[in-house]
């Protein structure tokens, strides 16, 4: 039985889509980037600072691949671009990974300044863009059905 309200997936695996099984690894890691540059700020143990540093390259790189599934679905239908929640989730994902990327050459400085206070605003920032992005990618899903299985 097949529903042709759905817009299937470009990017898929065996009938799965790619995107929504890469996004929460970013968006974990780009939280935890967050958690943990708190505790620096806390604490100032080098650990916090280090563990950030780590989470936020981890973020960017699988944010990375996420986006090439997801960039491939875009790209590849006219009719997941006109859905209206698309563009703003296509364009708060650029800016979530603009925001890691920045935020990685931030944390790649020494002791205090790596974190405080420009790689923790960074990291709320990017958050806070991410819980904008997540839901317009969960109404993409859920009220627009792009990337359900038919």
């Amino acid at each position: 039985m097949t529903d042709d309200t759905a817009l299937r997936s470009r990017a898929r695996i065996a009938g799965h889509p790619i995107h929504p099984m890469l996004v929460p690894f970013p968006i974990a890691c780009l939280t935890g980037a967050l958690l943990t540059d708190i505790a620096y700020w806390r604490s100032a143990d080098m650990m916090w600072a280090n563990a950030s540093a780590w989470l936020l390259a981890a973020g960017a790189a699988m944010g990375g691949l996420a986006a090439l599934a997801g960039l491939w679905d875009f790209l590849g239908s006219r009719r997941i671009r006109a859905q209206r929640p698309a563009w703003p989730h296509f364009l708060g994902n650029v800016v979530v990974l603009a925001l890691a990327l920045l935020n990685n050459l931030v944390h790649s400085r020494d002791a205090w300044t790596s974190v405080v206070p420009t790689g923790l605003i960074l990291s709320a920032l990017t958050v806070a863009v991410m819980l904008v992005t997540g839901w317009l990618g969960a109404s993409l899903v859920y009220r627009h059905r792009v990337g359900v299985a038919a």
